[in-house]
């Protein structure tokens, strides 16, 4: 296990603690949550430094949960919206971040497969939310277990700062346990 993975580990169970609702006048809960997410965003970045340039950020981390966004700002395409590498971005590395605060840093996120539906052009910053059922996150970390690997999906949706729903992507994981050598299957 890696000394990044156990900060990551150890961060996203600090901000998953905190009250995400906190502000300023609670001082002591708000720098909490503030402290706990800048310390997940800044590893993220440490590890993936192409999310620093696009201003990737995990804005809400909980068990079988994550929120994240990217803004408009840096990543506008030659019309003006955002380009669709951003949108693929902020689809995609949560996928990993929620394996990780879930499952722990012996279990390592591989995508697979991804795809993007474009439903309208985002003309501000867009979010994305991922959940997953805590019986489905057991069977994936049991079937990892097991065999070394293990298979799941996870459905965005993808919205801009209106609420308005402008992709939906699809994303198709295979989660490894470190130190176990996978078994063969037909899925690869």
């Amino acid at each position: 296990m890696t000394l990044v993975n156990r900060i990551m580990e150890a961060a996203g169970q600090w901000a998953a603690g905190s009250d995400n609702n906190a502000n300023l006048s609670q001082p002591l809960a708000w720098l909490r949550k503030t402290s706990g997410y800048a310390g997940i965003n800044r590893i993220i970045g440490l590890a993936i430094p192409f999310t620093v340039r696009n201003g990737f950020r995990v804005e809400e981390l909980a068990p079988c949960y994550v929120r994240a966004s990217i803004p408009l700002k840096g990543n506008r395409n030659h019309f003006g919206t955002l380009y669709a590498g951003a949108y693929f971005l902020v689809a995609e590395i949560p996928g990993g971040v929620m394996t990780l605060f879930n499952l722990g840093p012996d279990y390592v996120p591989i995508l697979k497969e991804m795809t993007l539906q474009y439903h309208q052009a985002a003309k501000s910053d867009v979010t994305v939310v991922f959940s997953m059922a805590p019986e489905a996150l057991a069977a994936i970390k049991q079937q990892a277990d097991e065999s070394g690997k293990a298979a799941f999906t996870l459905e965005g949706r993808l919205t801009d700062a209106k609420g308005t729903h402008v992709a939906s992507s699809v994303a198709h994981y295979q989660v490894r346990k470190r130190g176990r050598v996978a078994m063969p299957s037909a899925s690869g």
